[in-house]
């Protein structure tokens, strides 16, 4: 029993020896999302996200997570794995590939037609794994997008963590 928990204790040193006190969380904000040509009907989109990372250690994805939600549907739901590494005190672009949610796509149009605003509302949600002992990264951002005319978005970004 003492061997057993003298190897847990030295499994958990040897972890945390591995996280550097002066790690900084990377920042990440959406820089893009576009329409892509898809087959059949389900539309299909381009996100791009922009990665800074503030170490010096290279930042190495194993994998995102993601959903993009307007008016509260969940249209796009997503993963992506296989990133190039950000080096060190460096930025880099990810770009993902998803497909929409054609029944919430059909809920979110009748709920349009019914309430015929002159806004909608956005969300965008990612999880960023790190892999190893690095704790995962929590993005939101939310905002409205204005149908009028005459004015743009105006986005709401937070980390959250």
């Amino acid at each position: 029993m003492r061997n057993l928990i003298a190897g847990l204790l030295a499994v958990l040193l040897g972890a945390c020896a591995t996280l550097s006190p002066n790690y900084e969380e990377p920042t990440v904000t959406l820089s893009s999302f576009k329409a892509l040509p898809s087959e059949g009907m389900v539309p299909a989109f381009e996100i791009g996200l922009r990665i800074i990372n503030p170490n010096s250690q290279p930042l190495n994805l194993d994998g995102i997570v993601y959903t993009v939600s307007l008016e509260g549907h969940e249209l796009v739901k997503g993963v992506g794995k296989d990133f190039p590494v950000i080096e060190g005190y460096s930025e880099g672009e990810v770009k993902l590939t998803a497909a929409a949610n054609l029944l919430a796509g059909i809920r979110f149009v009748g709920d349009m037609m019914q309430e015929r605003g002159e806004s909608v509302e956005y969300e965008f949600k990612a999880k960023l794994d790190l892999g190893g002992l690095y704790p995962s990264i929590r993005v939101s951002e939310r905002g409205e997008i204005n149908l009028s005319k005459d004015s743009g978005r105006r986005p709401e970004a937070e980390a959250l963590k």
